[in-house]
């Protein structure tokens, strides 16, 4: 299934991409996790809204964030990545119309992409 492979991907970039030790520069994988982080957001509120009534997109982040173990301020940055993707569709639809469902493909295939960019750049 895809989503399943999506998920996977999602952890594994995860815990692969910050196995690195710390950098007091930004790790140059930093902006895509981030905006995976927005994408999910993006996902949570899009997916519920067009019927798919959980938290499953939610769950992908809390992964994510157990994966990265951030300091304070790092994950203060991942949840408003979160928050700003959710946010970014919650004024725009009301109802699941088909340029959401269009935007749900996009998001996936995007999310798909920084999962697996990730992964393949900066894994061991």
């Amino acid at each position: 299934m895809r989503a399943s492979t999506y998920i996977m991907t999602i952890t594994l970039a995860a815990t692969v991409a910050f196995a690195a030790p710390a950098r007091a520069v930004e790790a140059p994988f930093e902006p895509g996790l981030m905006r995976l982080a927005e994408v999910l957001g993006s996902l949570h509120f899009l997916r519920n809204l067009c019927g798919e009534k959980g938290t499953q997109w939610r769950g992908e982040m809390e992964k994510l964030l157990q994966a990265e173990n951030p300091s304070a301020e790092r994950r203060a940055r991942f949840i408003a990545s979160f928050n700003r993707g959710y946010r970014s569709f919650d004024g725009t639809y009301t109802a699941c119309t088909p340029s959401a469902t269009e935007a749900i493909s996009r998001y996936m295939k995007e999310g798909e992409a920084l999962s697996r960019d990730i992964a393949s750049r900066f894994g061991n």
